[in-house]
């Protein structure tokens, strides 16, 4: 038969076996006596002095009293002493002290604090072993603290012996399960247990259907969680401020502004005060949209009311400003929020600096860096920001964009002496920076440090060092890492495939740029228009004009449309070869395309036009070019230039020559006169007649 716990507590006031033992009494119960008195106030209680002298007593005589220890244990566990109390408990089961009901209901608790809730299973198969009778309360401390752990399996696994060994779970036993499904986004079995303690004796209260919607929206079903709120409405639960926080968050992060506004309005006509929670998801939501007045206004309205924006709220509009290339306008607002006294957290530095770097404000980025580093160094005022890896990648990478490369590695450097070597991210950005500095060796030693500190080089590793390296003209080492990355078991990517193709092809390697080609063909990589247009210039440009054509027709047949730098390609190589009519018929096409053509396409035409002696077709294109308001770069005016010095003897060219705009004179038009100016200037013994 099971011993109640009254029972078992009423016999701990037996007497003591050393009552027994005349020559010992008088010091444990001194002993006793002291523990007692100090467990009896715990307003007073000196935990450290309480277990030094329960070890003391135990080291002179293990004839200590079953209840004075349970006392202590009781008294350390109320006091959140649990380390403390695992080294009683074990001095109680060395020297022989069976522990009582509420010892091992503390060290229940003290197994869930330390993140342990496994040994509190067992510590529950002990209690039941010794015959007390368990209550809901440590059923619920177990449950607790396995979906603390994420261990909701074993929770589910608990929950459901509960009824088997007649403890009905309370609205905390389902409040506990159900937040716990709901974090580990097990939302459709969280929901079930709402039905079934709706069919049981236990109704959910606000707490349940909160914890509900907060997970429900977390996850994007803000209309579900709606509908739970009309649930509650209908049973007459307080729908407080923390369920319309839940909903007005839901809506902003999903884009429904205007949805979190009607019920921040709601909130409002039935006089329940937002907090600053409800106050940062409207501004964060007027930010995203770019709304800047009225999230200012949003801020002035909540310091009215008396609260204080806090750290959430300052690094979402700051966060906005960045987005909409605000950045001067977000410092402006960093500056404020610390004078204010919020002190900024490592996200809203991150933000900052991430938002400066982008619009190319390196110097304040970097003073902004240097405050949260000085910051990081002197823990002891209360104001403590560490520098992350973000932090640290965003100044390195800005610096870099900079050509910084010098402050960059000294950042790095900073970096290493606090204990962090960065991450894959890190060493992309310097790697890429040395080999376009050409400094290889430090490029190398970075990569091989990839490697020694664990980390995988990724497909974006091996991408930034065949690009850096192919900008380098070091087509072998691109290529052996080309190999590499294949060998590694990382797909290569068509950016690698194209840059590889395209320096190959630079470099007169037109069949192995062939092979490189179909083999992405092959390799599920499907080519895009900047593949084709580097084979298609790459073969021109090797004078096979039939694979090119080839190769266009393939683009086409794949969906792909020639772009202005397929057609100038071909209109430029035709051009050199002679091959007027087709150059032209490629110029028509363009056209017809609707893509306008470069000064490099006209230019191009110009000279192939020229070099045929074709006057006319020269002309057309010059009146052409003047229609369509093409502006005269200098190499274009010198090819015009060319042309005129080359046929003005046998033309009326006043007649002729259209009017142009021209760059060097700021997009003003150049008459007729001025280019004849320009001809006889060019070639002097050149006679010419305005006719």
């Amino acid at each position: 038969m099971k011993r109640s716990v009254y029972s078992h507590t009423k016999s701990c006031f037996a007497f003591p076996n050393y009552l027994l033992h005349p020559k010992l009494s008088s010091s444990v119960s001194d002993v006793e006596a002291q523990l007692r008195s100090l467990c009896a106030k715990p307003d007073n209680f000196h935990p450290n002095e309480a277990v030094s002298l329960l070890h003391k007593a135990v080291n002179s005589s293990p004839l200590l009293s079953l209840s004075a220890c349970n006392s202590l244990m009781e008294s350390l566990v109320k006091s959140k002493h649990y380390e403390l109390a695992f080294s009683v408990y074990s001095r109680m089961t060395h020297v022989g002290v069976l522990p009582s009901f509420i010892s091992l209901s503390g060290l229940i608790d003290s197994f869930v604090f330390a993140k342990k809730p496994q040994l509190a299973l067992g510590v529950l198969g002990l209690i039941f072993k010794r015959g007390f009778i368990v209550g809901v309360y440590n059923i619920n401390v177990i449950l607790k603290g396995l979906c603390r752990n994420k261990e909701v399996y074993g929770a589910l696994d608990l929950f459901n012996r509960m009824k088997r060994i007649n403890i009905l779970p309370d609205i905390v036993s389902y409040n506990t399960i159900i937040n716990g499904l709901c974090k580990e986004k097990r939302l459709e079995k969280a929901v079930d247990l709402l039905v079934e303690m709706e069919g049981s004796n236990c109704e959910p209260n606000s707490f349940t259907y909160c914890i509900l919607m907060d997970g429900l929206c977390k996850e994007g079903r803000v209309e579900e969680a709606m509908r739970l709120l009309g649930e509650m409405k209908r049973k007459g639960l307080e729908v407080d401020v923390v369920v319309y926080s839940t909903l007005i968050s839901g809506f902003c992060s999903k884009g429904c502004f205007d949805r979190g506004k009607a019920l921040f309005d709601e909130m409002l006509e039935k006089g329940i005060s937002p907090n600053v929670v409800v106050y940062s998801c409207l501004i964060n939501g007027f930010c995203k949209k770019g709304l800047w007045r009225e999230a200012t206004a949003v801020l002035h309205t909540m310091t009215e009311r008396g609260i204080q924006p806090d750290v959430y709220t300052y690094t979402c509009m700051i966060g906005g400003l960045c987005k909409d290339g605000r950045a001067r306008k977000a410092l402006d607002l960093f500056d404020l929020m610390t004078e204010k006294g919020e002190e900024p957290s490592t996200v809203t530095y991150n933000v900052l600096i991430n938002g400066l770097c982008k619009e190319g404000c390196i110097g304040d980025a970097f003073k902004i860096f240097e405050t949260m580093l000085e910051k990081g160094r002197r823990p002891e005022d209360g104001n403590y920001v560490e520098p992350d890896v973000i932090t640290f990648n965003t100044v390195i990478q800005g610096l870099c964009k900079e050509g910084r490369l010098d402050k960059a590695v000294e950042i790095y450097d900073t970096m290493i002496e606090r204990g962090s070597f960065g991450n894959l991210f890190t060493c992309h950005i310097l790697i890429g920076e040395y080999i376009k500095a050409g400094i290889i060796d430090k490029a190398m030693e970075l990569w091989k440090r990839v490697h020694k500190l664990g980390l995988v080089p990724s497909s974006t590793t091996y991408s930034v060092m065949i690009d850096g390296f192919c900008k380098m003209h070091m087509l072998n080492f691109a290529k052996g890492l080309f190999s590499r990355m294949k060998i590694s078991g990382l797909s290569p990517t068509l950016f690698d495939y194209n840059t590889l193709m395209a320096s190959l092809c630079k470099e007169s390697s037109l069949e192995q740029a062939r092979r490189l080609f179909q083999e992405m063909k092959e390799s599920n990589c499907e080519p895009d228009t900047i593949s084709f247009n580097i084979m298609i210039d790459g073969t021109l440009k090797a004078g096979d004009i039939q694979s090119a054509k080839e190769l266009l027709n393939d683009m086409q047949q794949m969906g792909l449309t020639p772009d202005a730098y397929t057609y100038s390609s071909f209109i430029n190589r035709l051009s050199k070869l002679g091959q007027m009519e087709e150059a032209k018929g490629a110029f028509d096409s363009m056209i017809a395309s609707g893509i306008t053509p470069d000064n490099h396409v006209y230019d191009s035409l110009i000279k192939g036009f020229g070099l045929n002696d074709e006057i006319e077709e020269v002309i057309n294109l010059l009146r052409q070019m003047a229609d369509m308001g093409v502006i005269l770069d200098l190499e274009i005016t010198n090819s015009i230039l060319t042309f005129l010095c080359n046929s003005a003897e046998h033309l009326h060219v006043m007649e002729l020559l259209p009017n142009f705009s021209s760059e060097s004179s700021g997009g003003t038009s150049i008459s007729c006169d001025e280019l004849l100016m320009k001809i006889q200037k060019f070639n002097p013994k050149l006679q010419i007649s305005a006719a």
